[in-house]
């Protein structure tokens, strides 16, 4: 009995003693533990505005933003994919991560359980509907008995929320286990009669919806930012901050938004029907053609088959003014240096046009991963020379010859005696590579979106957790 009262009076006066340790040892700050974990924990979510796997491995503005800031301060970068919005804030409030990249709206009433990090674009909800099977509603009166469907506890259904107490008939309903591209395939599909997007999300997902329309703006400008959670603590906050002034001050951010969103806006969503009816018709004739020229150059066979459909419309036969022909439409002397013998018959043109643009690739090997292949798909199209001369005029007039949204500004200047006089290879029609690699981006991210359809719909993945190393450690 008194070995026991000794040894609880041991342990009470060592736990005293600890806690007393603990009470002089300072805590460390939300940007140390980063720091010293070598982890920076971020949630997000699959979207293609916010997060996605690519060909070429992880891509989306969210993560290029997350694994840059991850860069900046030296740490692997550690992405929670959630399923939805709850478990994101949820998990913040928890300290699960240090912040949340996710394609997330600034609101009021989210600041009262989050801290928001400075606002890196800005974007309008709007209510989208099919054009060919629902009337379009001008305005929240109009909207009558429709079924509207939003994401659960989403700043969408935040706004319908605020709309209610001036339109009190207006009724939806919230869905916690999907996202905004799953409603608008509900849209599309004429199960559900309206839905609500983020413009940005509506720009980027209308080339695989072409029957889809924008009815109105159901909101004003609103902003996106990172989510971190509510804290005495600014240190980590405060280099978020920094990393926004200096992407900004930079022109970088910028930069990323253009690279991710210009070839969106300045696609013809109009030819969206025609090219998705090539798809069942033309397509599967030469998909294995496809398949066995990427195997041998190591290209993706739907990126070939963007390039084929914008040279000929996945037509053989196909001549153009100038002479070209074929389904990768080569050049007499590019077909006669390739070893291509018939350029009318499918298997050559394709096995050739695949090695010629693999060529152009790998000659581009002083152009940054993430824009070569824009670099070479205007190669391809404009020729090698050209490229390279509008990279020189890009540097002169202050921009950036490695980068494909400067270089892609500069092009049309090839028509300009004022500017093609200073080059080596002269005049070029510079505005074709512009529109010509904008639409093969949007051809090959359609393909790619035709092929996810069969994935489990957002609410049946599990969570996913991605780890990636800085390219600095």
């Amino acid at each position: 009995m008194q070995r026991r009262v000794i040894t609880a009076v041991l342990g009470a006066a060592t736990l005293g003693g600890l806690v007393a340790l603990n009470a002089c040892t300072p805590q460390h700050s939300a940007l140390e533990q980063v720091l010293n974990s070598g982890e920076l924990r971020v949630y997000t979510r699959h979207a293609p505005t916010t997060f996605y796997q690519s060909p070429e491995g992880p891509a989306g503005l969210e993560y290029e933003l997350a694994r840059s800031f991850a860069d900046q301060l030296g740490v692997r970068l550690k992405l929670v994919v959630a399923d939805n919005l709850d478990e994101i804030f949820a998990g913040l409030r928890k300290g699960r991560a240090d912040l949340a990249a996710a394609g997330l709206t600034v609101t009021e009433q989210r600041r009262q359980y989050i801290r928001f990090a400075p606002a890196y674009q800005s974007i309008t909800q709007q209510l989208i509907y099919r054009k060919d099977s629902t009337p379009r509603p001008r305005n929240p009166d109009e909207l009558g008995q429709g079924h509207i469907e939003v994401v659960a506890n989403s700043s969408h259904a935040e706004q319908l929320r605020r709309l209610q107490e001036s339109h009190a008939d207006l009724q939806w309903h919230e869905n916690a286990n999907t996202d905004t591209t799953e409603l608008m395939t509900l849209v599309a599909e004429n199960i559900v009669d309206y839905t609500v997007a983020d413009s940005n999300e509506m720009a980027v997902n209308r080339r695989y919806f072409p029957e889809l329309r924008v009815a109105f703006d159901l909101s004003e400008p609103q902003e996106l930012a990172w989510a971190m959670p509510q804290s005495e603590d600014t240190s980590l906050y405060k280099e978020v901050e920094h990393f926004f002034e200096q992407l900004r001050g930079s022109g970088e951010l910028a930069h990323l938004i253009k690279q991710h969103y210009e070839h969106v806006r300045n696609y013809n969503y109009f030819s969206t029907p025609v090219f998705m009816h090539h798809v069942r018709s033309r397509m599967p004739e030469y998909r294995r053609l496809f398949k066995t020229a990427a195997s041998e150059t190591g290209l993706d066979w739907r990126l070939l088959a963007a390039v084929a459909y914008q040279e000929s419309h996945w037509d053989p036969l196909a001549v153009s003014p100038t002479g070209v022909r074929g389904l990768m439409m080569l050049t007499n002397g590019t077909a006669g240096q390739l070893g291509v013998l018939d350029r009318t018959d499918p298997e050559e043109s394709v096995r050739g046009g695949a090695r010629y643009l693999q060529g152009l690739y790998k000659r581009f090997d002083d152009i940054p991963e993430e824009d070569r292949m824009w670099f070479s798909l205007a190669a391809y199209n404009v020729g090698f020379g050209h490229v390279r001369d509008i990279q020189k005029i890009t540097r002169e007039r202050g921009g950036n010859p490695e980068k494909w949204t400067d270089v892609k500004d500069n092009l049309p200047l090839l028509t300009q005696p004022k500017w093609y006089r200073q080059t080596r290879y002269g005049y070029a029609r510079g505005n074709e590579p512009v529109k010509y690699v904008d639409n093969i981006r949007s051809y090959y991210d359609i393909l790619r979106w035709h092929k996810r359809q069969d994935s489990p719909a957002p609410g049946n993945r599990s969570n996913s957790i991605l780890v990636y190393s800085s390219p600095v450690l």
